[in-house]
């Protein structure tokens, strides 16, 4: 099992490195095409410019899916429960980045218009094959205990959206008319000396404000606007800081058990015989070079009731011990 979860293991980033190489200039090469156009009695040949990926990359994703095709298999194969297999995410995830390399291989043959479009679509939707990285759970501690604290901070989480939305509506709404004080009265709507030329804009700069990642690109220049700016800074700190002892307590929570879990000896699966039928010749034969303990009788007690009732009949008085 150690051999297929690295063998596992080792092609999931052999597929991530691929997908990455496949977007260098280096490992694309530059196709010329000529379509025939026909319409009527005129035909017309069309030159279309496309890009391709090196074929050296595409053998090697074609092998990455093939084992990826055989280890889905096999586990579903092998799953007992089926049902539950579906249902599972990580194997929703497998099916959803095999299955388009599968479709792209199946209508790269065709010509019509809607297999390109269809090709088109698969190409842009290559970005799923970069879910193949949370199959990597299934062999890092970690990553389970960092999945089993978002879902058990989904209430933490979602209290800091709802935190956050409302800091955003109130901050961009305070932004763009703080902004509007200092406009001229020739520039009633203040488009030239201000980045805020309505609230929506100023949403994304109250979203970067308050995380305090600060792009740059939008900056109020108005006194009352800074003043704006470090209140939304500011409250972007508060608010951000509140959830987060929570969702740590849970981490540090589900990091314990896992590594308590992990110290803990395994138990061997002892072998339990079934026991011999009551009408078996063999039920009361005791094993030949058994170990025996003081406290068990030498005599079966199925076998000492049988000779009880064989005396009995044949008027013989039992011995003492019997």
């Amino acid at each position: 099992s150690q051999v297929v979860a690295f063998a596992s293991l080792f092609f999931i980033l052999v597929s991530i490195t691929t997908f990455c190489l496949e977007t260098h200039e280096a490992f694309n090469i530059d196709v010329n095409v000529t379509e025939t156009l026909v319409v009527g009695n005129t035909t017309t040949i069309l030159l279309t410019h496309k890009v391709e990926t090196e074929p050296i990359l595409t053998y090697i994703e074609g092998v990455c899916v093939l084992w990826f095709t055989l280890e889905f298999l096999v586990r579903i194969i092998c799953c007992p429960d089926k049902l539950l297999f579906v249902k599972n995410l990580l194997n929703i995830i497998d099916f959803v980045a095999i299955l388009p390399f599968y479709l792209e291989v199946g209508l790269s043959g065709l010509s019509s218009k809607a297999a390109r479009d269809v090709l088109g679509f698969l190409r842009v939707v290559r970005f799923v094959r970069i879910l193949r990285i949370f199959k990597l759970t299934r062999h890092f501690v970690g990553l389970r205990v960092l999945g089993h604290t978002l879902r058990a901070s989904t209430n933490e989480f979602l209290l800091l959206i709802i935190f956050l939305a409302l800091g955003v509506l109130i901050f961009a709404t305070m932004i763009y008319y703080a902004e509007r004080i200092g406009a001229k009265t020739s520039d009633p709507r203040g488009s030239d000396h201000t980045h805020f030329k309505n609230i929506p804009i100023g949403f994304w700069w109250a979203v970067v404000t308050m995380t305090t990642l600060g792009y740059g690109d939008m900056y109020p220049k108005t006194w009352s606007g800074m003043v704006v700016g470090a209140l939304c800074a500011l409250a972007g700190v508060l608010t951000i800081a509140m959830p987060v002892p929570v969702i740590v307590n849970n981490f540090g929570m589900y990091y314990s058990l896992a590594m308590a879990k992990q110290k803990l000896p395994k138990k061997k699966k002892k072998h339990i015989p079934r026991p011999a039928p009551l009408d078996s010749p063999t039920y009361c034969k005791s094993e030949e070079n058994s170990p025996r303990n003081s406290t068990q009788s030498d005599t079966c007690p199925l076998a000492v009731e049988e000779g009880a009732a064989e005396r009995k009949r044949s008027g013989e008085t039992p011995k003492v011990g019997q």
